[in-house]
């Protein structure tokens, strides 16, 4: 099993900054992507932003230029640097791995307890 602790979420006033992290402990073999999903009151859950192993990074185009994801391999952990925030993006954010747990085992999803990020005007 894989096991996924965030941190970071806090309060903050529109213009602000936030660093979140995931990191990811347990059985792991290979980590294939990680991810930052968020929630928004009374919304679906959506892709923030991903990085996949080889590096290569996308983006929600809601926070193209604001919002920077990065990962330790070291570490197994991934963090989600969140600049100029906005009250829209208030919401639980939600780590997501894509892993699998040994050379013959297919990857599984792993998601975090969630963080909350909450941006005042």
């Amino acid at each position: 099993q894989v096991q996924l602790v965030e941190s970071g979420g806090d309060l903050v006033q529109a213009g602000g900054s936030l660093r979140l992290s995931c990191a990811a402990s347990g059985s792991i073999f290979s980590i294939n992507s990680m991810a930052w999903y968020r929630q928004a009151p009374g919304k679906q859950r959506e892709l923030v932003a991903r990085i996949i192993s080889g590096g290569t990074t996308n983006y929600a185009d809601s926070v193209k230029g604001r919002f920077t994801i990065s990962r330790d391999n070291a570490k197994n952990t991934v963090y989600l640097q969140m600049n100029s925030l906005k009250p829209e993006d208030t919401g639980v954010y939600y780590c997501n791995v894509v892993a699998s747990t040994g050379w013959a085992s297919g990857a599984s999803i792993y998601w975090g307890q969630g963080t909350r990020v909450t941006v005042s005007s």
